[in-house]
């Protein structure tokens, strides 16, 4: 399951770019219950979704020359230089160059064989979010991508990721987890583009899961503030229930009511 117990190539970090970070505050706000602090006057507009004092999340103003509205999931790394090489290596690219954020960590935008782009965190006084896999915090991430295969191998050579086959109805769901957590530290999935219908339009993207205590009423408050369904409401048996949203921007995310810690 996703922790705050981060080991190298889990997801430790999360954040949004908006082109309107003050209504995107209210929106979360009204779905999770999100408070947002500013880093400060040198952090570039850049702050943190807290709830209940706990950080779960970053969010940032964003302008047209950055790409629409979106979640960006960021994986540790024990060295964001070494990592940024590998994805080269691998036949990915690197966005956004590894810098350090002011003593905090160094960070890293990079883009996978398929052109998704992914955040690398390599931790210094922060080490990650506060919690995860709790009511409104962070529990699952999901891959959509044309080619499993070629996937799994980009992204075992660059965080070292492992995968498995879970049967569940209807076929088999690709799990990932870290080298270092083994398989129950499994965080999230690779599902193939072809079979997301809801997901094809946006191309081949990570989206996140937010853990939450009633899937419906969210999906309530979400068209009530704004945000669009993308899916409904659904059951998914042993698994959880689940719905994927846009947020009033644009930026795509998931909720759950898990029916086990790991999502």
């Amino acid at each position: 399951m996703l922790t705050t117990r981060f080991v190298n190539g889990a997801p430790n970090w999360i954040d949004v770019s908006t082109t309107d970070i003050d209504g995107a505050r209210s929106f979360y706000d009204g779905v999770f219950g999100w408070q947002f602090q500013s880093a400060g006057p040198d952090a570039g507009g850049y702050g943190f979704f807290q709830l209940d004092g706990k950080t779960v999340a970053g969010g940032m103003q964003s302008g047209p020359e950055q790409g629409p509205p979106t979640w960006t999931v960021y994986f540790q790394s024990a060295d964001a230089q070494a990592t940024a090489k590998s994805a080269e290596q691998a036949h990915g690219s690197v966005l956004f160059q590894p810098i350090d954020v002011m003593g905090q960590g160094h960070m890293a935008i990079l883009a996978d064989q398929a052109g998704v782009p992914f955040g690398i965190w390599q931790p210094g006084q922060t080490k990650g979010v506060d919690v995860a896999s709790e009511p409104g915090a962070l529990c699952w991430v999901e891959l959509y991508t044309p080619d499993i295969a070629a996937t799994a191998a980009f992204y075992h050579q660059v965080l070292g990721l492992e995968t498995s086959a879970v049967p569940f109805p209807g076929g088999t769901y690709t799990c990932v987890n870290p080298a270092d957590g083994g398989e129950d530290a499994m965080f999230g999935g690779i599902v193939p583009l072809a079979d997301a219908p809801s997901e094809a339009e946006g191309g081949p993207h990570w989206l996140p899961y937010f853990e939450v205590e009633d899937t419906d009423a969210v999906a309530d408050k979400v068209q009530q503030l704004g945000g669009q369904v993308r899916m409904p409401a659904t059951t998914l048996e042993g698994v959880g229930r689940m719905a994927k949203f846009t947020d009033p921007y644009g930026a795509r995310f998931a909720v759950i009511r898990s029916e086990s810690p790991q999502g």
